[in-house]
């Protein structure tokens, strides 16, 4: 059994979706990257905002998730036991 802060891989919507909404995340894209119904995906959380991300939902969000190819790497705790907000995006293969 792995601990809560080693890493996990996941393509569940709805997982991903609890991670980050229990961490006040909300999901993003990079503003200058959403063309033609894409963009670089983010989720953005309080205190840790970047000036160029554009709030979307999460229907935009997993359409631009699957259409990618993509899974969510993510951590549940740090080290020490504290809430992880660590994650980010990687391709399936």
């Amino acid at each position: 059994m792995s601990a809560k802060s080693d890493s996990h891989t996941t393509t569940d919507h709805k997982k991903i979706q609890q991670w980050a909404e229990a961490r006040d995340g909300k999901p993003s894209i990079v503003e200058s990257t959403g063309k033609n119904g894409g963009g670089l995906l983010r989720i953005n959380f309080p205190g840790y905002a970047e000036d160029n991300l554009k709030e979307i939902s999460w229907d935009e969000f997993f359409k631009i998730f699957d259409d990618n190819d993509l899974q969510f790497l993510y951590q549940e705790e740090t080290k020490d036991g504290g809430e992880s907000r660590f994650f980010k995006f990687v391709n399936k293969d």
